[in-house]
């Protein structure tokens, strides 16, 4: 009996690809402007308008900004979908992009936030096409590689970063998709 050798870079790939494809890319169509922007309890961190923010800092280039702190406040402010986009399209994807996959340098200071939900997904979709084309271009041995000074842990592998940004995609995302239900649901809007 011959044993198949593991295809690690595609297992990898395809436990995002199927949570997206099947799970959440359908649950983001159609998110309107009023679901992204809105905040179901008062002063909730959002992305706004430049100069319009309660928050300790608003950072971000272009006419939006994001809302932020450091140190981050405890308990951490509630977000909005606006918000948990900003952090996954920049923290989670965009900067890891530009430290591995040689993408444009990004960081929260120097993003330009998207002002609304269609600009948001597009962003979206762009950083994600980024983060899979690169990781597909590590291919079996690129994993193994150490991620290097770019992160926390610089001696870890890039499969362990893989799985790290899987991970936080599903959360995060997830957490949007239940914001929208729980609009729908407290608003009454027709989706």
């Amino acid at each position: 009996m011959n044993a198949v050798e593991p295809n690690w870079n595609r297992s990898l790939r395809e436990q995002w690809e199927f949570h997206w494809n099947h799970q959440v890319r359908a649950r983001l169509d159609g998110l309107t402007d009023d679901e992204y922007l809105w905040s179901p309890v008062p002063g909730a961190w959002s992305v706004r308008p430049r100069g319009t923010s309660d928050a300790p800092l608003q950072v971000g280039a272009g006419p939006f900004a994001i809302d932020y702190a450091f140190p981050q406040p405890d308990p951490p402010p509630f977000t909005t979908i606006a918000w948990r986009l900003g952090h996954v399209i920049v923290g989670v994807l965009a900067m890891r992009n530009a430290a591995h996959f040689g993408a444009p340098a990004a960081s929260y200071d120097t993003w330009e936030y998207a002002g609304t939900a269609d600009e948001a997904l597009d962003q979206l979709r762009t950083q994600l096409d980024g983060w899979l084309a690169g990781v597909r271009g590590l291919g079996e041995d690129g994993l193994l590689v150490p991620v290097g000074d770019e992160e926390p842990y610089p001696d870890l592998p890039m499969a362990d970063l893989v799985l790290h940004i899987h991970r936080e995609l599903i959360h995060h995302l997830s957490e949007v998709c239940l914001l929208r239900d729980l609009h729908l649901h407290t608003n009454g809007a027709p989706r």
